[in-house]
């Protein structure tokens, strides 16, 4: 009984995590706008607590930052990050697209091969779907690293690239084009060409920095 109650409020935790963090990396939650927990969780039909394991997790991620007597924020997006994390993302990416090629699973293949066919209509979507789409390739090649260690790494230096990619989404051209690149790095994957992988993982890193960098 105890255990099922608890794998319950573990997955209701989960459930928040997931809401608020979409909200916070695609920016619906401004940098430094307050993030109320009784809120949130009137609004996701939740109970605070697992709304407050959530916020621990994101604080952990650097997602939000929570302050005694005064509350729970959105952490503001710092530019000067950008060479930081890319430094990061430029030595990890490719470690994870090479070790996703060389161990996927029948499903890891079968997710990626959904996302290839996906990337097809990408021209068709909005902003905002074009950012939902890189997010689920990134994430999806992460967990076909089957590490979860680099898994859970690479999610949070991903966030925090997103962020910084949607503060200048209006000023990016080309998001579709950007987005379209990952058709090369998934279908490296697919075929267990772990240093093709590499390459095009490297590169679409650089590719980021380059593109905010010029509209800076």
């Amino acid at each position: 009984m105890w255990a099922a109650a608890e794998g319950g409020r573990r997955s209701l935790a989960e459930k928040a995590y997931q809401v608020i963090s979409d909200r916070l990396v695609t920016l619906q939650i401004r940098p430094g706008a307050p993030i109320s927990d009784e809120q949130v969780a009137s609004e996701l039909g939740l109970g605070r607590t697992p709304v407050r394991e959530a916020l621990k997790r994101l604080e952990s991620e650097r997602l939000v930052i929570a302050y005694p007597r005064r509350g729970t924020f959105a952490t503001e997006v710092h530019i000067t990050d950008l060479g930081y994390i890319s430094e990061v993302r430029q030595q990890l990416e490719p470690l994870a697209a090479a070790a996703a090629a060389r161990r996927l699973t029948g499903r890891d293949r079968a997710e990626l091969e959904l996302l290839l066919a996906e990337l097809g209509s990408a021209g068709t979507k909005d902003l905002r779907e074009l950012i939902r789409l890189d997010v689920r390739v990134h994430r999806a090649i992460y967990a076909a690293t089957n590490n979860p260690y680099l898994e859970d790494t690479l999610i949070r230096y991903g966030n925090l690239a997103t962020r910084i990619w949607c503060l200048f989404l209006d000023r990016l051209p080309g998001l579709a084009d950007h987005v379209l690149e990952h058709g090369q790095l998934l279908r490296a994957v697919i075929d267990g060409d772990a240093d093709r992988s590499a390459g095009f993982a490297a590169g679409h890193v650089a590719g980021f920095e380059s593109a905010i960098r010029k509209v800076i």
